[in-house]
């Protein structure tokens, strides 16, 4: 293992030889003073550790999702307001019956090691490799069957209607069939070395240190304007911060209690917009008997005042959540809820409610103690834990918080049920069919990132299953509202904060085009083609 010594040395070498390279590409006027600029552009984004993979569709996790974004490219994309636009895919049409759609593919394009992107690498995806993406499985599970009648035309025989449909095929990274055909996907080489039809091609990569791309110089979309981009590796929050603060980098994640530090400092921004939305969430064990009923959890929800969690533990960076659902996803948020009112915060009502639930104050002044859990390096979760300690003690519920590692939380929350209360940052995803439901849905087989409650719903898990059902939008819509009221009645599972406390953010010293959502620009990435060198 190495030291934090090792690792800071090893991010501060790094750097150096960066400052070199962007020393070596400033030479001269800069791009203000001409219309291209005068040498090879850099783009540094700061990365905390080693991506495990390179290939979205095997690994899920935000750093190997960026670098697929930048090397691959999808059938179709989504943007921040979830709208679906044409990619490799330029058109489609589904059939009177709905039982077929075809897709028109764009002619053109090439692999980065020059083979031709063809029909028959869509048919492989479809076939052999998005089963193991994430929600890729749910999608393949509607299809048939798949031809691939000429290069430029892909025909999908549909056996029924998944909701999410395109939402989860614009997640889907499509690898060339030629690499992967024939091979484990799992073990592939080429995860660690892809190559795609995206506008950076990957170039190197030190484990400890660094991730290159260099530009696709035949890139099919257009003029790509980085040449090069580099990813250091800094594993602690604090390097990031000064690197980012002083230049040396273009854009890092930087912790929820370092944000401060860009205050008064006009080049750095902040992102807000630009990512799916995030929030901290509530969870609950209605194993536990102080918690079975749901009255219950509705007073302990009420208790937790949410407008202090975004004014004080987010420091400013989040919003009270309304609702289950973010006004992002308008189409299917119920408006009739209001947890202001649904779930008000008034201490003297909650200790009153408890009181008539039958949970006296003791002598010690507790009525009864619960287990609180969080993943100990998600420092804004930290700081909401240790403010709910507070504030349930007003109501006099005890609190035993528990800081654990991701893999502990994982197998103390969803594989054990071994906690009373949990706080945890997730994301809504592309979809509610995707990101949001799964937390509500019966989850009898104990499936991580899924609902632990312990509830199984019937009401539940047919809104869900309905929404799921169908591509229409607004059916969709309807299933997810009633899916909401039935978790207000059972309120076992609900967001606390809105958040981009863990959004990037941008130096913009060097870059026009990071801040901002230019059209043609996929959520959570970044835009090559339309970022504007500065020097």
């Amino acid at each position: 293992m190495r030291s934090t010594r090792t690792t800071r040395l090893a991010a501060v070498a790094v750097l150096a030889s960066t400052a070199l390279l962007i020393a070596g590409c400033s030479a001269g006027p800069s791009a203000s003073e001409n219309d291209e600029p005068s040498g090879p552009t850099v783009y540094i984004d700061a990365i905390s550790a080693d991506p495990i993979s390179f290939n979205p569709q095997i690994t899920n996790s935000p750093a190997t999702t960026a670098f697929g974004a930048a090397v691959f490219d999808q059938l179709v994309y989504i943007d921040t307001e979830s709208e679906i636009h044409p990619m490799l895919a330029k058109s489609w049409e589904y059939s009177d019956d709905q039982s077929t759609l075809t897709f028109i593919l764009e002619e053109g394009v090439t692999w980065h090691d020059g083979e031709p992107f063809t029909s028959e690498d869509v048919k492989f995806n479809f076939d052999e490799i998005m089963q193991y993406q994430t929600y890729g499985a749910s999608l393949v599970k509607s299809i048939d069957s798949v031809d691939a009648p000429d290069d430029h035309t892909v025909v999908l025989h549909l056996n029924s209607q998944f909701g999410p449909f395109f939402e989860t095929l614009a997640l889907q990274a499509i690898v060339p069939k030629h690499l992967y055909e024939g091979t484990d996907p799992v073990t592939n080489p080429a995860n660690m070395a892809p190559i795609g039809t995206g506008a950076m091609k990957f170039e190197s990569f030190s484990s400890g240190a660094e991730v290159i791309l260099v530009k696709n110089e035949d890139y099919w979309r257009g003029e790509v304007q980085v040449d090069t981009a580099i990813y250091p590796v800094m594993a602690d929050t604090n390097t990031r911060a000064l690197a980012l603060i002083s230049g040396e980098v273009d854009k890092a994640s930087i912790d929820a209690s370092q944000l401060d530090q860009i205050e008064g400092k006009p080049e750095l921004v902040h992102l807000e917009e630009g990512y799916f939305a995030q929030a901290v969430v509530l969870q609950m064990n209605t194993l536990n008997p102080y918690l079975a009923d749901p009255e219950v959890r509705a007073l302990v929800f009420s208790a937790l005042d949410r407008t202090a969690f975004a004014d004080v533990a987010l420091a400013g960076y989040g919003e009270p959540a309304d609702g289950f659902f973010p006004d992002t996803l308008a189409w299917a948020k119920n408006e009739d809820i209001d947890f202001a009112e649904d779930f008000p915060y008034d201490v003297e009502a909650i200790n009153e409610g408890l009181d008539e639930a039958g949970f006296p104050v003791g002598a010690d002044g507790v009525r009864f103690t619960l287990n609180v859990k969080y993943i100990s390096t998600l420092t804004d979760t930290v700081a909401m834990a240790e403010q709910a300690k507070s504030m349930l003690g007003e109501v006099g519920i005890g609190v035993n918080l528990e800081g654990v590692t991701s893999a502990i939380f994982t197998d103390q929350i969803y594989v054990q049920n071994n906690f009373d209360l949990s706080f945890l940052r997730t994301t809504v995803s592309a979809d509610p069919g995707l990101g949001i439901s799964r937390w509500y849905q019966c989850n009898p087989d104990h499936m991580s990132a899924r609902n632990p409650s312990g509830i199984c719903d019937p009401e539940i898990d047919a809104a869900v299953a309905g929404a799921n059902s169908t591509t229409d939008r607004e059916e969709r819509g309807s299933y997810f509202r009633d899916m909401q009221e039935r978790a207000r009645e059972l309120i076992f599972f609900a967001p606390l904060v809105w958040t981009n406390a863990s959004f990037p953010t941008v130096n913009t010293t060097r870059w026009d085009g990071l801040v901002g959502i230019d059209e043609g620009t996929a959520s959570g990435n970044v835009n090559w083609l339309t970022m504007k060198w500065k020097g």
